[in-house]
């Protein structure tokens, strides 16, 4: 009995944990962008753009770096205009990626 309650309890992790995909998913696939943020006084022209991703498998690895200070500082951005992001899921647990975009000066 308890292995069949621990069974279901992992189960529904893995099923109905869907924190930080995106403002829309599927169970089986999804593939979003969606905003974030903007330069306000609308000052910073977008020259500029870089990526920074991490992803999760199975919930039990995940690695990368989706920071936008890190992203916006490896590829050479001083002044931000705009912070967007990406989501792809696989089967909701099975495989994430989460992606932050940087464009700026």
């Amino acid at each position: 009995m308890k292995m069949k309650l621990v069974f279901i309890s992992l189960l529904s992790v893995f099923l109905f944990a869907n924190c930080a995909i995106g403002p829309t998913h599927g169970f089986i696939f999804s593939s979003t962008k969606f905003a974030g943020t903007f330069n306000a006084e609308n000052n910073v022209k977008a020259t500029k753009e870089g990526k920074g991703c991490q992803f999760t498998v199975l919930y039990l690895f995940s690695a990368g770096d989706a920071g936008a200070g890190s992203v916006a500082n490896k590829n050479g951005i001083s002044k931000i205009a705009t912070i967007d992001h990406s989501s792809l899921s696989v089967f909701t647990g099975l495989f994430r990626n989460y992606c932050t975009i940087v464009s700026g000066e």
